[in-house]
């Protein structure tokens, strides 16, 4: 049995009328709302997948060449043949 029915108070009344009427009650009472409402629109942000809203803009401030030191083989290929377009020139002379 719990403490408040041991002693005679009814289920659910802990304060008397004029505490739960009172403005400060009603104060605590809206701040505890919305305390609730946003932590519960936080949780529910957390269990979503990230959004990146960079991807919405597109591509434009990519680069057209990687600059890494170590090329993509599309890249090594299109320098290979760049190298050897000379050469053939020169042979063909």
């Amino acid at each position: 049995m719990s403490f408040a029915a041991s002693i005679g108070v009814p289920a659910g009344v802990l304060f008397p009328e004029s505490v739960v009427h009172s403005g400060l009650f009603g104060v605590l009472a809206a701040f505890v709302a919305i305390n609730t409402l946003m932590y519960s629109a936080l949780a529910v942000a957390k269990m979503l997948p990230k959004v990146y809203p960079g991807s919405w803009i597109g591509d434009r401030g990519r680069r057209a060449q990687t600059r890494s030191i170590h090329p993509t083989p599309s890249d090594q290929a299109r320098a290979d043949s760049q190298r050897e377009a000379p050469r053939r020139e020169a042979r063909s002379r």
